[in-house]
């Protein structure tokens, strides 16, 4: 008898207790996150710098000698930060997207809602991850694209501020419809008709001033042509539309957004049903 376990011994281990953040959790879940994307290399990186490469070919290289300079810089020079950010754009949208809903479609959402994280350290980690595959997939385009454009950096500023708002923006909008999407369908709708129309009609090849009206007014209401036109701002020195008005709004589309994204986790929105 005197060899019998006590019922102290028995017990399982106190559960443990996170002061404040927790460091390890958050930095597992964020390199889970890069890790999705860096292991298929191929289809995340170099796809992407493929399609901007053939963009150059159609705009560019084909049409050389027919196209006028752009505020007073070379039409390509004009394109080439409209292609970056539509990267960026795109794959930062694309990373915390898909990694939501394949979790929730193959019932693996207890991942990260099992340990110890809080909703502020997974949208977070959701986010940061997006937007490192974002601005990742924009530089490596930029280097890419160097080769058929020169791309002076007129205001480094703006470049980090509009190239890493807007990976975290659409980052968190993944986030977003990642939870709010049952089925691969409802991600392609949101692509094809949100996230693509609003990228293309952005100013991305062309000047929106130009534009005859409603359109040019229209565009002035999209979030990407703010984005765009503050980050191709920073390589020539040129903006078309207001400057103040990007910055202010990025950064207000940043707090909305994550906010909403916290609001989602925190209710287990299409997470605990």
């Amino acid at each position: 008898m005197k060899d019998m376990p006590t019922a102290a011994a028995i017990m399982p281990p106190e559960p443990r207790d996170y002061h404040g953040v927790n460091w390890a959790g958050f930095r597992t879940l964020y390199l889970r996150e890069i890790r999705r994307f860096w292991k298929v290399g191929t289809q995340t990186l170099a796809a992407p710098v493929v399609t901007a490469l053939l963009y150059m070919m159609v705009f560019v290289v084909a049409a050389q000698g027919a196209r006028t300079p752009v505020h007073g810089v070379a039409f390509a020079t004009f394109v080439a930060p409209g292609l970056i950010m539509m990267q960026i754009l795109n794959n930062a949208f694309s990373n915390s997207s898909s990694s939501l809903l394949q979790a929730k479609m193959n019932g693996l959402t207890g991942d990260f809602l099992t340990p110890p994280l809080t909703p502020i350290e997974q949208v977070a980690a959701f986010a940061l991850g997006a937007a490192t595959r974002g601005v990742v997939v924009g530089a490596v385009t930029w280097l890419a694209i160097l080769p058929f454009a020169h791309l002076p950096i007129a205001h480094l500023w703006a470049v980090l501020y509009f190239g890493v708002g807007a990976a975290m923006i659409l980052g968190m909008l993944g986030v977003m419809a990642g939870l709010w999407a049952e089925k691969f369908d409802h991600m392609s709708a949101v692509t094809n008709f949100i996230i693509m129309p609003m990228t293309f009609l952005s100013g991305t090849f062309y000047l929106v001033e130009r534009l005859p009206e409603p359109f040019r007014s229209a565009s002035h209401y999209n979030p990407f042509f703010y984005l765009i036109d503050g980050f191709r701002y920073g390589f020539i020195g040129h903006a078309e539309g207001s400057l103040g008005a990007g910055v202010g709004m990025t950064a207000g589309l940043v707090v909305a957004f994550f906010f909403t994204c916290l609001w989602m986790f925190e209710t287990g929105y299409k997470l605990k049903t």
